[in-house]
């Protein structure tokens, strides 16, 4: 899609500090790899395109790598490979399942264990947690088809956001304005098999923070071209007009401060590796988590890979660096 890379926009006087080489220097120390993607979860497209990227960039780079799908292979043949490369979005690679197998059969892995694939692909959980730890996240309510739609609106205020509880890359999202538009969106993300929540709605500017390493990248700026939106799958995946901003806009204490929030959230869920945090700012400047991504999209215009270019890492490079995590020092 390189379309949606024309609207990124990096300044040309943006400058931030270069990434240490890897510990790795010989794709042979990485022994077999199975790249991970495809599944069966709701996410399937976006994941097959994310590891079809990933592959061909381990494999540019010598790795003895291969596409493993668990849709039409047996998930006992990971035995075979020396280590794993997880892109699989979603339900069953997200979630903590696949983790917990992998960490049974004591093959490494890349990414969060199972606490925090578990935590991070529940969205409720997440943000009582969050809450838990003194970390701001919008205020919300779980839904049900007995919910009193009137109540929710009176706790929440219009407009607000109802979601899926356990989805990833805006599936079943729907932005509600009056209060007879909340059973029709209950029924949208009800659809997806799955628990729904509402959300307060934050109207304000939608942030990114890529975190590798335990270190927060350069934060992006999110910009979808219908500013009465929201960043939905279809800003995400089809349009050509989103904007993506690095530097972010915000002065160097709010994108520091923004970064040392995001740190927070990551560790708070126990992640570990590499993962993404969303956030928003309100009107009054005031900064709101949304959720954690502990499997981010990784196709060349993606959201991780937008952030490590600024910080010197081509798409090859990145994918290398997050393979190396699983290769002890």
């Amino acid at each position: 899609m390189t379309e949606c890379n024309q609207k990124f926009r990096q300044s040309e006087s943006a400058s931030y500090p270069k990434i240490k080489q890897s510990h790795v220097t010989d794709a042979r120390s990485f022994g077999r790899v199975a790249v991970v993607y495809g599944g069966n979860s709701n996410e399937r497209s976006i994941s097959l395109n994310s590891g079809a990227a990933v592959l061909e960039a381990l494999k540019n780079q010598s790795v003895d790598a291969t596409h493993f799908d668990p849709k039409f292979q047996d998930i006992s043949e990971l035995k075979q490979f020396d280590r794993v490369f997880n892109v699989l979005h979603g339900r069953g690679g997200e979630d903590g399942v696949l983790q917990g197998l992998l960490e049974w059969l004591e093959i490494p892995q890349t990414g969060s264990g199972v606490l925090a694939s578990a935590l991070g692909m529940d969205k409720v959980r997440t943000k009582q947690l969050w809450q838990g730890c003194g970390l701001s996240t919008a205020p919300f309510s779980l839904l049900t088809a007995d919910t009193d739609w009137q109540q929710v609106v009176n706790m929440l205020g219009l407009p607000l956001i109802v979601k899926p509880v356990h989805e990833g890359s805006s599936i079943g999202m729907t932005k509600v304005n009056h209060l007879d538009e909340l059973p029709k969106a209950f029924a949208t993300a009800a659809d997806c098999g799955d628990a729904v929540m509402a959300e307060r709605w934050i109207t304000g500017r939608e942030f990114t923070i890529v975190i590798i390493d335990d270190e927060a990248y350069p934060v992006i700026r999110l910009e979808p071209a219908d500013i009465t939106n929201f960043y939905d799958f279809e800003a995400k995946y089809n349009r050509n007009d989103t904007g993506y901003f690095i530097p972010c806009g915000l002065s160097a204490d709010d994108e520091r401060h923004l970064q040392e929030l995001s740190l927070a959230a990551f560790r708070a869920v126990d992640a570990k590796g590499w993962g993404r945090i969303d956030a928003m700012q309100d009107d009054k400047g005031n900064f709101w988590l949304l959720e954690i991504n502990t499997v981010p999209g990784m196709t060349s215009h993606s959201l991780v890979p937008m952030a490590a270019k600024a910080r010197g890492m081509n798409f090859e490079q990145l994918c290398w660096h997050i393979l190396a995590q699983t290769v002890s020092v």
